[in-house]
């Protein structure tokens, strides 16, 4: 079985944070880093390069393949924030109606800004999938 390249490290946030030359977009990373350290009382680590992730979880695939990775995270891509809901994107639909203008993958949430939302709705989602992640993979 293939190894995972995007694991924990010790990477300074504030680099991370710092590299990313959009005003606006730092500020929403800022806000993003405060609203999922709150939900999971854990600090952000960065994965890879480009994740930052909060607590710990578990993945298991219908194939029984499985692994360790963080319970939410997000990264700064060029087109979009990516929000990395772990219970998958599906099991949301009642607060997605209600988030503003955004787009979805099969795991992911793609935010232009967090202007663009309604940031009470983006908390509740936020809760809702940790809740949903720790409910299917308790902690191990």
């Amino acid at each position: 079985m293939a190894e995972l390249k995007t694991k924990p490290n010790d990477a300074p946030l504030a680099a991370f944070i710092a590299a990313i030359d959009d005003e606006r977009r730092r500020a929403d990373c800022l806000r993003i880093i405060d609203i999922m350290q709150s939900l999971t009382a854990s600090p952000p680590q960065m994965w890879g390069t480009g994740i930052v992730g909060f607590g710990k979880s578990y993945y298991l695939y219908d194939s029984g393949r499985g692994g360790d990775w963080f319970l939410v995270g997000f990264a700064s891509r060029k087109a979009a924030l990516t929000i990395y809901l772990m219970s998958g994107v599906a099991a949301h639909e009642a607060l997605l109606a209600r988030l503003g203008k955004h787009k979805t993958g099969k795991g992911c949430l793609y935010l232009k800004s967090l202007a663009d939302v309604d940031e009470k709705v983006l908390h509740a989602l936020i809760e809702e999938s940790i809740a949903k992640t720790r409910a299917r993979y308790p902690e191990q």
